[in-house]
């Protein structure tokens, strides 16, 4: 199989990040539960997991970053403790699913900053425009999931420090791609996957949190600490982390974290844009082909849209299958950033790359996309 759907999930993971995950099922047991070897075992690589992506993203405390079941997970945490049911948030027109429906399901008065795609200095002037005192939060995604357009964070965040309204960046798919520091930012909350550029496996997720910011919880429970009190710990990461933890998950995302800081995220990014940039060269020279994409790469990661005139998405996608190419067909629950980008009535063939694909699997796909139309 040529797997092309890393922005669903990264199918290849580094080696190492089985092996942790199996080395956990015979070592660890749970964190925080117990003095014996199997729980100081789980509570070292709790911690070191903590720590290694605190580094990454600039945290000066390891405590503040939580471990979610998914970036859906952290973004409804973050969501739900900043903007409270009828609340007012402005948000990107480029947001999934696990930012839109949480504000609808608190009836929220949503302001969308919509843009052009590939044009991040547009966002910035769109969200200079609804940014005021009223606003209770402002949502970006750091990277389009169906586009690969990278957004202004930065540019965003400084626009929020300046109006006091308080940020939270959604960065599933710049996570283990694109560098971010949380403390430089000054962001409330950054939720990110684990399963993605991180190199994680499924179930693992993670929500960092900014100082001054106590967090509303979802869940209630066990914690291992404070165990007479009824009301959760108002200290991070027992707060939001009810429950047993996910140890071969965690583990495994600890494997995954190493990888990229040991690979570099400039060449994990380098390596995705330019096998993104040769799949839009090719497929655009196709009859009929549009490929969402400037000639550059500007401003986009390694996430590449294309439909082909006459033909649905969702067959174009079953025929690659069938050839056995990995891609995602249709509206990849973000119809909100196919209706800023005029796609909303066709969806796209999306192509997703990580640090394992090859050039030779781009010319597989195109060849195959080329018999397919033919």
């Amino acid at each position: 199989m040529i797997y092309l759907d890393s922005a669903a999930t990264t199918f290849q993971k580094p080696p190492a990040v089985e092996a942790a995950m199996v080395e956990a099922l015979h070592t660890m047991s749970s964190p925080g539960r117990g003095g014996y070897p199997a729980a100081a075992a789980a509570a070292d690589a709790a911690f070191d997991c903590r720590s290694e992506l605190a580094e990454l993203y600039g945290l000066d405390s390891p405590e503040r970053v939580v471990f979610t079941l998914n970036a859906t997970h952290a973004l409804n945490i973050a969501v739900k403790t900043l903007v409270p049911p009828g609340g007012r948030a402005v948000i990107s027109g480029y947001e999934h699913n696990a930012v839109t429906r949480p504000l609808s399901a608190l009836g929220a008065d949503v302001r969308i900053a919509e843009a052009p795609l590939f044009q991040p200095e547009a966002v910035s002037e769109s969200f200079a425009a609804l940014v005021d005192g009223s606003v209770d939060a402002v949502i970006c995604s750091h990277v389009s999931n169906v586009f690969g357009f990278i957004q202004p964070v930065e540019a965003v965040a400084a626009l929020c420090r300046t109006r006091g309204v308080p940020l939270i960046i959604d960065d599933s798919q710049a996570a283990g791609v694109l560098p971010l520091n949380l403390a430089e930012l000054g962001a409330a909350f950054i939720a990110m996957p684990g399963h993605k550029g991180l190199y994680g496996p499924q179930g693992t997720g993670v929500l960092l949190c900014g100082e001054g910011i106590t967090p509303h919880t979802l869940l209630e429970g066990g914690t291992g600490s404070l165990s007479i009190q009824q009301e959760m710990p108002d200290f991070l990461p027992d707060r939001l982390e009810a429950g047993t933890h996910n140890m071969p998950g965690i583990a495994g995302l600890l494997a995954g974290v190493r990888y990229v800081r040991r690979r570099g995220l400039e060449a994990v990014c380098r390596r995705e844009r330019q096998l993104a940039q040769m799949a839009a060269e090719e497929l655009r020279a196709l009859p009929g082909v549009t490929v969402y994409a400037r000639p550059d790469l500007h401003a986009q990661a390694g996430v590449l849209s294309f439909t082909a005139e006459g033909r649905e998405v969702e067959a174009l996608g079953q025929a690659l299958a069938d050839r056995g190419i990995a891609v995602r067909s249709g509206l990849h629950c973000a119809p909100l950033a196919h209706r800023t980008a005029g796609t909303l009535d066709s969806g796209t063939v999306r192509l997703s790359f990580s640090d394992f694909n090859t050039s030779e699997e781009v010319s597989c796909l195109v060849s195959a996309v080329g018999e397919i139309l033919s």
